[in-house]
C-alpha cells in the first residue's frame, strides 16, 4: 500500500452568499471527492468546512502518487490482423505503429466478442502534487454558482473575489496557482478578532487552529449547534423560549464565523400588532429570533447573533433595538391603517390588478374561485354560503399595506382583517387556509370552507396556466404548478374528500373564456396530477409497481385511488399474492393474444374439466361475496377474500388447456379467465406487480 497523507484545500474569499454557503461547501467536497477517485487517488472520508470567508475541504488518506496502471489498447480482430500465411495485414501494422512497437511485440486479447490484437503497457502514476491542483480547479468550476464575478484586472471568475488559497498534502504545501492566487499554508482568522495570516502546519490541526487562534468556527454543523444552544439559553434567561426557525438558523450560521448571542427588547405596545407581522419583521428583515412565553404568545424581546465579541455588548444591544423599532412602527402603522377599510370592500380594486395577461385580473380569478369553491362545499356537505363569502374576498388582503410590505403574510393578514370585520369564524380561517399546504409536508386546511377554497384556487391556476401553454419544464416551474397539483391531491386524500378529480378539472375549465379551449387540456392536466400523485406515494414508501397497478384502472377520485393503493399494499403481504399476480399476468397475456373479443360470461354447461368447474364455482361464490365490498370500497377485505383463488387458479393452469381446437370450449375458458381477471381489476391490475 502506498503512503498517504491528509489533504486540505481552503479558498479564502470576500463574504460568500449565506443562503448558498452550505450547498457550495458540499458541492466542493463531493466534486473533489469524485475527481480524486476518477484519477485513481483512492482516499478516505472527506469533510466540508465553510464560513462566510472561506470554503474548505479536508480529505483523509490521499496517496502521495497515483498507482502504476496497466494500459490495454485493443486493435483489430485477429482474423483481420493476419493473412492466411500468418503475415500481419495493414490494419495490424498501422495499429502497431500507433502504439510505437513492432507487430511482434503486440499481445492477444480474448473477449466475449472474439480475439483481438492488443497493446499492453504499464503507465507510471503521477505524483499527487501534480494532479491535485488541476482537480481543485475543476471542482471549483463545477460549483453551482448561477453568476460568477471578476475583480480587479483579472480574467479569473468566482462567486466572490479570492484573497488566499491554502493547499496542503500532509505537512507539505502543494505549489500551484488556483483562481489566480499562489497557494501556501496560510489561512486567515476572523476579520476583526484576528485579521492576519495563520500558518496551518498540517491538515489535522486546521479546525482547532482556526478556532483557538483565529476565532473562527469553520465547522458549520458545530457552529449551528453552538448558535442554537446559545439562543435557547438566552430565551430562557429572558423568561421565555426562543422561537428558532430552521431556515433562519441556517442563514445566521452562514453569516457569522464567531457567533456572539445578544438579547434585546422593544416596547410592549407593539404586541397589539398580530405576532406574525412582528415575527416577520424580526426574522426576515433583521435576522432576529423572537421570544415566546409558554403559551406561545410573543414577548417583547428578541435575540440576535453578532459576528464579534464586543467589549461593550450593551452598545450592540442598543443599536439593534434602534434598528428594529422603525420596522415595528411600520407594522403597527399598517395594522392601524388597513383596518380602517373593510376587507371585502377592496374586492372591486382587484379588477385593476393583473393575475396573468391572458387570464385576466385577480378579480376575474376570485370570481372563478367562488364558483368552484361553492360547488366543492356543496358536494362535501359544507356551507355553500361560507364558501361563497370566503371566495368573494380571498385575495383582498393582497391590496393591504401590510401584505404589500410583508408578502409572506398573505392569507394570514386576511384572517386577521376578516375577524376584525366580524366575519364568520370559518370564513376567517379560510382566508389563511387557502394557502395551505405552502410547502411539502405542510399542514392542510382543517375547515371545509378552507379546503374548498384551497382546492378551488389551485385548480383555477392549474387549468389556466395549462390552457395558455405555460407548463413546467425541467426544474423550472414559475407558477408552482407541481406544488399546486400535489396540494390538491393531498387535501382530497388526507382530508377524505370523496370528489372526482376529472369533474373538478372540467368545472374549473368551464370558468374560462371559450377562446382559451381550457376543456381541451383537462386530460393532459389529469395525467400531470397523476404524476404528482406518483411522487406522493413513492415518497410515502409505496412501490412503483403498486402505483402502476392502481393507475391502470384510472380511478378519478384521489380518495378512491388511495383506498386501492392501501388495499394492494396489504394484498402484497399475503403469501398468495405472488402466485396470483403471476397468474393474472399469464391470464392477461392469454386474453391479449387470443385475438378475439372475449365473451363477458361463460356457460357452465361447457365446463368439462374438474379444475375449471372448481375455479368457476370459486369465482361465482367470491363474486357474490366481494361485490358488496367493492360497492362500499372495502378493497382491502375484498382482495383478502380473493386470495382464496390461488389454489383453484394454480390447479386450473396445471390441469386445463385453454387454447384447445374446439372453438366453443376455448372461448368458454377464455370467458372464465376474463371473469376471474375482472374480479381483481375492480381494484387494480395486479398483473403489473413484480413478483
Amino acid at each position: 500500500m502506498s503512503a498517504t497523507r491528509e489533504l486540505l484545500i481552503e479558498i479564502g474569499t470576500e463574504e460568500l452568499p449565506p443562503l448558498a454557503l452550505r450547498r457550495l461547501a458540499e458541492a466542493f467536497r463531493s466534486g473533489l471527492d469524485r475527481l480524486l477517485t476518477e484519477q485513481h487517488l483512492e482516499h478516505g472520508p472527506s469533510h466540508a468546512w465553510a464560513s462566510p470567508r472561506r470554503l474548505a475541504v479536508q480529505v483523509e488518506d490521499v496517496p502521495l502518487a497515483q498507482p502504476d496502471r496497466e494500459v490495454v489498447r485493443r486493435g483489430p480482430n485477429m482474423i483481420a490482423a493476419f493473412d492466411d500465411d500468418g503475415n500481419p495485414t495493414k490494419p495490424a501494422e498501422g495499429f502497431a505503429r500507433s502504439c510505437g512497437v513492432p507487430v511482434a511485440e503486440l499481445d492477444q486479447l480474448e473477449t466475449d466478442k472474439g480475439s483481438f490484437l492488443a497493446y499492453r503497457a504499464v503507465e507510471s502514476g503521477r505524483p499527487a502534487g501534480e494532479v491535485i491542483p488541476g482537480l481543485v480547479e475543476q471542482a471549483l468550476k463545477e460549483l453551482p454558482v448561477p453568476r460568477r464575478m471578476r475583480w480587479g484586472d483579472s480574467e479569473v471568475e468566482f462567486v466572490r473575489p479570492v484573497h488566499w488559497v491554502l493547499l496542503l498534502h500532509g505537512a507539505d504545501t502543494v505549489p500551484a496557482q488556483i483562481l489566480g492566487v499562489n497557494t501556501d499554508r496560510y489561512s486567515r482568522g476572523h476579520r476583526f478578532h484576528c485579521n492576519e495570516p495563520i500558518a496551518i502546519t498540517e491538515p489535522a490541526v486546521y479546525v482547532d487552529t482556526l478556532r483557538d487562534t483565529g476565532r473562527v468556527l469553520v465547522d458549520m454543523d458545530a457552529r449551528r449547534e453552538a448558535i442554537h444552544d446559545a439562543v435557547l439559553a438566552a430565551g430562557k434567561a429572558l423568561g421565555g423560549m426562543a422561537h428558532i426557525d430552521a431556515g433562519l438558523l441556517d442563514e445566521v450560521t452562514a453569516l457569522v464565523e464567531w457567533p456572539a448571542v445578544i438579547s434585546g427588547g422593544f416596547d410592549e405596545r407593539f404586541l397589539e400588532v398580530p405576532h406574525e407581522a412582528l415575527i416577520s419583521s424580526m426574522q426576515d428583515h433583521q435576522k432576529f429570533f423572537p421570544v415566546m412565553n409558554q403559551a406561545g404568545k410573543l414577548l417583547p424581546h428578541f435575540i440576535t447573533v453578532a459576528n464579534i465579541e464586543s467589549r461593550e455588548p450593551q452598545q450592540v444591544r442598543a443599536g439593534n433595538e434602534r434598528v428594529i423599532r422603525p420596522r415595528l412602527e411600520d407594522a403597527a402603522f399598517f395594522w392601524t391603517q388597513d383596518r380602517k377599510q373593510k376587507l371585502a370592500s377592496r374586492a372591486a380594486q382587484l379588477n385593476g390588478v393583473t393575475f396573468q395577461q391572458k387570464l385576466g385580473s385577480l378579480g376575474d380569478k376570485q370570481a372563478r374561485i367562488s364558483r368552484i369553491a361553492s360547488d366543492i362545499a356543496r358536494a362535501v356537505g359544507g356551507d355553500e354560503q361560507h364558501a361563497q363569502r370566503a371566495a368573494a374576498m380571498c385575495k383582498c388582503d393582497l391590496l393591504t399595506s401590510m401584505v404589500y410590505e410583508f408578502p409572506e403574510l398573505q392569507g394570514i393578514m386576511g384572517r386577521y382583517y376578516a375577524s376584525h370585520d366580524g366575519e364568520h369564524i370559518e370564513v376567517c380561517a379560510a382566508m389563511d387556509e387557502q394557502y395551505l399546504p405552502r410547502f411539502a409536508g405542510d399542514d392542510l386546511p382543517t375547515t371545509v370552507t378552507g379546503q374548498a377554497l384551497a382546492i378551488a384556487d389551485r385548480l383555477d391556476t392549474l387549468v389556466g396556466i395549462f390552457a395558455i401553454g405555460q407548463l413546467p419544464s425541467g426544474d423550472k416551474d414559475p407558477f408552482g404548478l407541481r406544488r399546486s397539483a400535489l396540494g390538491v391531491v393531498r387535501i382530497l386524500i388526507e382530508r377524505e374528500l370523496d370528489l372526482d378529480l376529472r369533474s373538478l378539472l372540467a368545472s374549473a375549465a368551464a370558468g374560462f373564456p371559450a377562446s382559451l379551449n381550457a376543456a381541451d387540456i383537462t386530460d393532459d392536466l389529469f395525467a400531470f396530477m397523476m404524476e404528482r400523485l406518483r411522487a406522493y406515494y413513492l415518497d410515502s414508501g409505496y412501490d412503483t409497481d403498486t402505483f402502476e397497478a392502481v393507475l391502470a384502472r384510472q380511478p378519478a377520485k384521489p380518495l378512491d385511488f388511495d383506498q386501492r393503493m392501501r388495499a394492494v399494499k396489504s394484498f402484497r403481504k399475503l403469501p398468495e399474492s405472488n402466485s396470483l399476480a403471476a397468474a393474472n399476468k399469464r391470464i392477461r397475456n392469454i386474453l391479449r393474444k387470443a385475438g378475439i373479443e372475449i365473451p363477458h360470461s361463460y356457460e357452465s354447461a361447457l365446463l368439462q374439466e374438474a379444475a375449471e368447474q372448481t375455479l368457476a364455482a370459486a369465482v361465482e361464490e367470491l363474486d357474490a361475496s366481494v361485490s358488496p365490498m367493492f360497492e362500499q370500497r372495502d378493497y382491502t377485505d375484498a382482495l383478502c377474500r380473493l386470495a382464496a383463488l390461488q389454489a383453484p387458479v394454480d390447479r386450473f393452469f396445471d390441469d386445463v388447456m385453454v387454447m384447445v381446437d374446439d372453438e366453443k370450449l376455448r372461448n368458454n375458458r377464455l370467458a372464465l379467465l376474463n371473469a376471474l381477471s375482472g374480479l381483481f381489476l375492480r381494484v387494480a391490475d395486479i398483473s403489473r406487480l413484480q413478483v
